[in-house]
C-alpha cells in the first residue's frame, strides 16, 4: 500500500489520512467514546465537503478510535460550553450540525462507516448517512434519544425508515432498545460484520477497493441512487439514460473497454 498522507482538520480531536485514495476520518476522543464535541463538529462540518471536492479522494472511510464509533452528543462538555441563548440560535446551531449528515449523505463520492464499537444517538447517525457500513462483531448499536427524553436528530428518523423499514424504525426510535453487530447486519443497519481484530483492515480494503473505481460514475451511480428514495420510477429511468449516455462518452469508458480486452485492471481518471 502507498504512504499516508496527513489532512489538516483544525482539530485533534478528528483526524484524517489519506492511504491510496481512501480518506480515512477518525473521531478522536477515545476517553469519552468519541462523544461529540462542539470543536469536532466544526472539523467534520469544514471537512468533509472539503475531501468531496478533493480529486485525489475516491471514497471516505469514517470510524472511531478507541474501541468506540462515536457515543453521541457529549452531555458533559455541552454544559461547559453553554447552550445558545435562544430557542432560534439553538435551531440554527442544529441546523448547521445537521448538514454534515446531509453531506455525507450526498457528497459526490461514496462514504463508508467502520464501526470498531458503540454508536449511539447522533452518532449512529452518522454511521447511518453514510453509504456503507462495516461493523465489528463487538458492535453496538442504540438510537438512545428515548432515554433522553429527546426525538432525535441528525437524520435518525429519515435513514432508519429507509435502511430497515418503518416498523423496525419506529422500534429501534420508540424503546431505545441496544442491538449488537449481527442483529444489525440481519436487519440491513450494516452491510458487514467482521471480528472485531479484523475490521479496520476489512474496511480499509473494501473502501479500497470502491475508490479505484471510476470517479464519474460512482458520483452519479451515488446520485441515481439517493434520487430512487424520492422519485418516481419514470424520473429515475429519464435520468439513468442520459447519465449512461454521457459515461460511454468519458475516458474512463474507453479505458474500461481496453482493460477488459487486454485482461487487466483498469486506471480511471475520472475525465
Amino acid at each position: 500500500m502507498s504512504e499516508s498522507q496527513s489532512i489538516e482538520t483544525g482539530s485533534a480531536q478528528v483526524l484524517c489520512e489519506l492511504q491510496a485514495r481512501v480518506a480515512v476520518v477518525t473521531l478522536n476522543r477515545p476517553e469519552a467514546r468519541n462523544a461529540l464535541t462542539m470543536e469536532m463538529k466544526q472539523a467534520l462540518s469544514d471537512l468533509i465537503p472539503r475531501l468531496g471536492g478533493d480529486g485525489d479522494v475516491g471514497c471516505v472511510l469514517l470510524t472511531g478510535a478507541g474501541g468506540a464509533f462515536c457515543a453521541g452528543g457529549d452531555t458533559k462538555n455541552m454544559a461547559r460550553e453553554g447552550a445558545p441563548p435562544s430557542a432560534e440560535a439553538r435551531m440554527r446551531q442544529l441546523r448547521w450540525e445537521h448538514a454534515t449528515s446531509a453531506a455525507l449523505h450526498t457528497l459526490e463520492k461514496p462514504t463508508v462507516a467502520a464501526l470498531p464499537g458503540p454508536a449511539a444517538g447522533a452518532g449512529l447517525a452518522l454511521a447511518l448517512a453514510c453509504d456503507l457500513r462495516i461493523a465489528a462483531d463487538s458492535a453496538f448499536f442504540t438510537t438512545a434519544y428515548a432515554r433522553l427524553g429527546l426525538s432525535g436528530d441528525y437524520g435518525s428518523s429519515w435513514f432508519l425508515t429507509r435502511l430497515v423499514g418503518t416498523a423496525k424504525a419506529r422500534e429501534l426510535m420508540f424503546t431505545a432498545e441496544r442491538i449488537g453487530a449481527e442483529e444489525a447486519e440481519r436487519l440491513g443497519l450494516v452491510n458487514r460484520c467482521v471480528p472485531a481484530a479484523d475490521l479496520f483492515e476489512e474496511a480499509l480494503v473494501w473502501a479500497g477497493r470502491i475508490a479505484a473505481g471510476p470517479p464519474i460514475a460512482l458520483r452519479w451511480m451515488k446520485d441515481n441512487l439517493n434520487r430512487a428514495l424520492l422519485y418516481d420510477l419514470q424520473s429515475c429511468l429519464d435520468l439513468e439514460a442520459d447519465r449512461m449516455v454521457g459515461g460511454a462518452l468519458t475516458e474512463d469508458y474507453l479505458e474500461a473497454i481496453r482493460a477488459f480486452q487486454e485482461k487487466r485492471a483498469p486506471d480511471f481518471k475520472g475525465r
